[in-house]
């Protein structure tokens, strides 16, 4: 019999199903790790840009931003690269910082530190910690043309020449990751972040804005904010990876901050949006294991891939191990409501960032059976609408059913 193993926190578990029965959907990027040289090429193409040692002049402050431990961008080895350059080209060491765009998450750890940047950068360049509920790391630098005040961290207007390192990935509501979520929500005060996210949501309709959906920019009026904020810093140069399971950059984008990160973004479209004949009535689905199943907020993205995929009334198994528990010590709460447009009418009433996750996730239990298999306490996932399920159980709730297996979620968009 066939047999995958399912990525799950830093594990796998392995899956056996009879032929025939599940088709497979996502794959790893078959594609080889850039080496330091190939990187160091990109460097030199930068895309409507200038080089990094043009924009950079010695005697300048550099302020470089990444992002935290719940993405995966082979950032390791992409600042070691940008800071060896800098210093070559004449910055001192003590002119560069480091900071965590970290949005409304919590704090990165000096462990994730380590893994981020690698135990060389972090001994050598001092970085930064984003707390977007401490006014006085805040600066205001204006509002955008709805009237969204634009609070960002005051270390982006404090140095010379900023710089912007992340990743491509699909987003359930900002279209992608990277490029200008490092800025806005990522250094962004906790009020801001509210009045960005919160254009995600219709509250006549009480449900998703229209325009405002995975892999969508153009018309997206979250990632409008997120441009028109983002614009008000103008970062120096952004660097954008793709990567493959192990979090190596196979792909890299550099150059000006907008055009280099669209660059990336339709490449990631391409490789990574699988279209299928017909919904089918199961669906099993891995996050892709650490760290995009590191809590319930992360696990929810695999979730909305599933949901692509599965008919409704259909079971939907999530293998996410959710180490760090839910993601928000107040996440629950929100499922005190008895429905969706119950949730939805709180959210309204009352915007917080991580309902409108809970509401998406309401509303995805109503749909489907969704079981999952956790470190959640069962009365935990039952709360949100899910059954707790042990690994030893899978096979057994998918006998003789046909379905699908996605075994990167959090990777791959799925449309019919």
């Amino acid at each position: 019999m066939p047999t995958i193993d399912l990525k799950y926190g830093r594990s796998v578990i392995p899956f056996e199903f009879a032929a025939g029965q599940f088709e497979i959907l996502g794959h790893d990027e078959n594609k080889p790790s850039l080496s330091d040289a190939q990187i160091g090429e990109g460097f030199d193409k930068p895309i409507d840009s200038p080089l990094l040692e043009e924009i950079v002049s010695p005697g300048e402050s550099v302020l470089i931003v990444v992002p935290d431990a719940t993405r995966q961008t082979a950032s390791g080895q992409i600042v070691n690269l940008v800071v060896r350059r800098l210093i070559a080209n004449g910055t001192a060491p003590h002119d560069i910082r480091i900071i965590f765009a970290t949005g409304i998450h919590r704090k990165v750890t000096d462990e994730e530190k380590a893994a981020i940047l690698t135990p060389f950068i972090l001994q050598r360049i001092k970085t930064l910690d984003h707390d977007p509920r401490d006014l006085m790391q805040i600066t205001r630098l204006g509002e955008t043309a709805s009237g969204i005040s634009a609070e960002l961290n005051r270390a982006l207007a404090q140095h010379d020449r900023v710089i912007i390192i992340g990743g491509a990935m699909f987003h359930y509501f900002a279209g992608f990751t990277g490029g200008r979520k490092l800025i806005c929500p990522g250094l962004a005060s906790a009020k801001t972040v509210a009045a960005t996210h919160k254009l995600a949501f219709d509250c006549e309709k009480k449900t998703r804005r229209d325009g405002v959906d995975t892999a969508l920019l153009d018309g997206n009026a979250v990632n409008e904010a997120f441009m028109e904020i983002t614009a008000m810093i103008a970062p120096a140069f952004a660097l954008t990876a793709i990567t493959n399971d192990a979090g190596e950059a196979v792909d890299l984008y550099c150059g000006h901050w907008r055009t280099s990160h669209r660059a990336a973004c339709d490449a990631y479209a391409a490789q990574h949006t699988i279209t299928v004949k017909e919904k089918r009535d199961v669906v099993i689905a891995s996050c892709g294991g650490y760290p995009f199943d590191v809590n319930m907020i992360q696990a929810h993205k695999a979730l909305e891939a599933a949901s692509h995929a599965c008919t409704d009334g259909g079971m939907i198994v999530l293998l996410a191990e959710c180490a760090d528990g839910l993601g928000r010590d107040d996440f629950l709460n929100w499922f005190e409501a008895d429905s969706s447009e119950q949730l939805a009418e709180r959210l309204c009433a009352k915007y917080q960032v991580n309902g409108q996750t809970a509401w998406s996730l309401m509303r995805k239990t109503e749909r489907f059976d969704i079981r999952i298999v956790t470190e959640l306490d069962d009365a935990v996932a039952a709360k949100m609408g899910l059954r707790r399920e042990a690994t030893s159980e899978i096979a057994k709730l998918t006998v003789g059913k046909h379905g699908y297996v996605l075994p990167y979620g959090a990777k791959f968009q799925i449309s019919v």
